[in-house]
């Protein structure tokens, strides 16, 4: 029942799903992973801030590209008969896991506005606690919040219907 009432039926509500979950984690994820390399000061939130609308798109692509590699992933680690919450754990991990991999490379040159070798040179320092943060703000933030809107919006079509 969970995976009917609180997953997207639809190419329209994936889209809605999809541009919650960016929404709030672009907005939370950014920032924070900018004011660990800053330091946390109002200056280093406003720079993050700056650079959100310009990650974002690059988020939706990524989400995109690596729905499918992240769902194969996925297939590896549960099985049929797991539950509703080890799905939703093991697709976060997998989602996370692929998309931290890109934007810690990809954000810190959109942050920085510039393209250089320093994302690169640092990715192994740099990526665990990137993941860390993306994947806590994922699973116990942005995907309950549009669970829950996609849960009230079944529950709304349901009744009418």
């Amino acid at each position: 029942m969970d995976f009917y009432m609180k997953l997207p039926r639809d190419k329209r509500e994936m889209a809605l799903f999809m541009a919650i979950v960016s929404v709030i984690s672009v907005n939370i994820i950014a920032p924070l992973i900018t004011c660990f390399e800053c330091g946390f000061s109002l200056a280093s939130w406003r720079v993050a801030l700056r650079a959100v609308p310009f990650v974002w798109p690059c988020v939706i692509a990524l989400v995109l590209a690596t729905l499918k590699p992240a769902a194969w992933l996925t297939s590896k680690i549960v099985v049929e008969g797991d539950g509703f919450r080890a799905f939703l754990c093991a697709n976060i991990l997998c989602s996370v896991f692929l998309m931290s991999i890109f934007l810690t490379v990809i954000g810190s040159w959109i942050g920085n506005g510039c393209v250089s070798w320093d994302p690169v040179r640092n990715f192994f320092f740099k990526w665990p606690r990137n993941f860390s943060v993306s994947f806590a703000v994922e699973a116990f933030v942005a995907q309950p919040v549009a669970r829950f809107v996609l849960l009230k919006l079944h529950e709304s079509r349901d009744r009418k219907a």
